[in-house]
């Protein structure tokens, strides 16, 4: 996943979520278990960082882009099966 954002973030600062998808599954990650981050806010701004997530087994892969650089944590995955609390983007 560091890799994928890494490059999305070198070229465009500020992604968008399909640019993000679009990355992380040709990199591999399965759209089935790929969770992302709103890129828009309700009242139409940019959004000031971009997050991605992928389930693997019990833990998710959580990916941010902020301001052109990329970090990457592990979380266990929450109890339903999600990496993300509330609806998908």
């Amino acid at each position: 996943m560091s890799d994928a954002l890494g490059a999305v973030a070198a070229g465009t600062p500020r992604p968008g979520a399909e640019q993000i998808q679009q990355a992380l599954t040709a990199a591999g990650v399965p759209a089935a278990s790929l969770e992302i981050s709103a890129d828009r806010t309700p009242t139409g701004l940019d959004v000031d960082s971009m997050e991605a997530a992928a389930v693997r087994g019990k833990e998710c892969v959580i990916g941010q882009i902020r301001n052109g650089k990329v970090t990457v944590t592990v979380l266990p995955v929450l109890a339903n099966g999600k990496c993300f609390v509330g609806a998908p983007a």
